[in-house]
């Protein structure tokens, strides 16, 4: 009897799930299947299967089938990566999305969405072509029966409210690896291998946290990382910053006089782009001969159903803000239309914030903006400081006057503005997508050499 007849052999014996981390069975299993490959092997392995059912439970079963699967190449392993802001678009989504695309060659891809979402929305959000990943979608009818787009987990706040992410739990352990890159932490992973990536941790350990089921925490930044051990308790793992792919050829001799902001349009107004439209109407109003002909571009994502983004769009209007323009879920050839144009970038996030969570955890399109040549002007705090050397590849702030200031010190000084432009594109590369993709093989090598048994 060959290994592949006994595997399926016991498949079929088996009725149910399973799996274990228990090293010393893992020995004991692998030496079964390649010293005694018989009907006598066979019996031993379906007792140490039943014995694993009874122990830990059916599930266990099912990750070791599994397991014992991708061990003996009769398949390349299955791997899902859940989001349940993935219909809509996000820096934390793209970080999801370029994980799934570094793997989609060597892994059975799977993305896991809560609402429709397809892979030319993908493609066009964030210039991935993820063909080769499925895409499933899986209603949560908590949320259904509300008929918002954004899911809010913060609204469960106790158990009387049955988990209505058991769903997605129940899901992952239909996989060999599973990714939680959605933030929600009521998530019980099932898979042989689950990893939870934090991009931060904001909501406090309360009902249905399971965090610390996952044997692997991914990290963004050292801010977050530091923060997940102050508010979690927890350590992380794996440092992994997130990927960065909008560079070029930079022609700053074609840039225009454009400030611009990238950042989604939060319903609770934390990117602070109502902010940055006061601050411009007043630069304009007090330096109109140096201002002439600069614009004020705030590009993002929106959900349809956005009252912060109506009250910036009212503002424009009552102001007569000609030089205020919005640019709302643009696909991502014209975001990087934008940041080429553009010569300086503003992000607020953090300022006069007195929560951590409120702070910009790294900054994805800071980065974004550096690799076009764009000075970032940035908030001098959160993951903002792990990526802007002030005045070498860009300027930190501490208050809107220092922001005001420091900004018409650049347009007033061209030199200097093209100068810090190049220091700053080469510095975005750090965070090139070649970078993080390479980070990326190389941690799920590791993980599924010791998935297979390598070891």
């Amino acid at each position: 009897m060959s290994r592949k007849e006994l595997f399926h052999l016991l498949q079929a014996e088996l009725s149910g799930p399973g799996g274990t981390d228990d090293s010393a069975l893992a020995r004991t299993i692998r030496s079964l299947l390649s010293v005694d490959p018989s009907a006598k092997g066979a019996a031993a392995l379906k007792r140490i299967c039943q014995d694993i059912a009874r122990r830990r439970g059916i599930q266990e079963v099912l990750n070791l089938l599994n397991r014992l699967e991708v061990s003996f190449g009769f398949r390349k392993p299955a791997l899902a990566i859940y989001d349940h802001t993935l219909h809509l678009i996000g820096g934390a989504q793209k970080y999801g999305c370029t994980i799934a695309h570094a793997l989609q060659d060597d892994f059975e891809v799977t993305l896991i969405s809560n609402k429709p979402v397809s892979h030319d929305d993908l493609k066009n959000w964030y210039q991935l072509d993820l063909s080769r990943c499925r895409i499933t979608v899986i209603p949560i009818p908590f949320y259904e029966k509300q008929n918002k787009e954004f899911l809010d987990p913060a609204a469960i706040t106790s158990r009387r409210t049955a988990n209505p992410f058991h769903l997605i739990s129940r899901q992952s352990g239909r996989y060999d690896f599973f990714i939680n890159n959605s933030m929600v932490e009521m998530v019980y992973p099932l898979a042989g291998c689950s990893l939870f990536i934090c991009h931060f941790p904001e909501r406090k350990p309360s009902t249905y946290f399971y965090v610390d089921r996952y044997p692997h925490l991914i990290y963004n930044s050292r801010y977050t990382a530091g923060w997940i051990q102050k508010r979690w308790g927890l350590r992380p793992d794996i440092h992994l910053y997130p990927p960065v792919d909008m560079g070029g050829e930079v022609n700053f001799s074609a840039k225009d006089d454009i400030i611009l902001s990238a950042a989604r349009f939060d319903p609770g107004g934390n990117k602070q782009q109502l902010r940055m439209v006061r601050i411009f109407k007043q630069l304009a109003q007090s330096q109109p001969r140096l201002l002439h002909g600069w614009k004020l571009i705030l590009a993002g994502g929106s959900p349809s159903d956005n009252p912060y983004l109506q009250k910036i769009r009212q503002t424009i209007a009552v102001d007569r803000l000609e030089n205020v323009q919005l640019r709302v879920n643009i696909p991502a050839a014209e975001l990087k239309g934008l940041y080429q144009k553009a010569k300086v970038f503003w992000h607020l996030c953090g300022l006069q914030q007195n929560e951590p969570e409120l702070v910009e955890h790294f900054g994805m399109t800071t980065a974004e903006a550096m690799q076009n040549g764009c000075v970032p002007v940035v908030f001098a705090g959160g993951g903002l400081l792990e990526i802007v050397e002030n005045d070498v590849s860009g300027l930190l702030f501490s208050s809107a006057g220092q922001l005001s200031q420091q900004t018409l010190d650049l347009i007033s000084e061209p030199q200097r503005l093209r100068s810090l432009g190049e220091s700053s594109c080469r510095r975005g590369q750090t965070f090139a997508r070649t970078v993080f993709s390479a980070r990326v093989k190389e941690i799920f090598s590791a993980l599924l050499s010791d998935y297979r048994m390598d070891k």
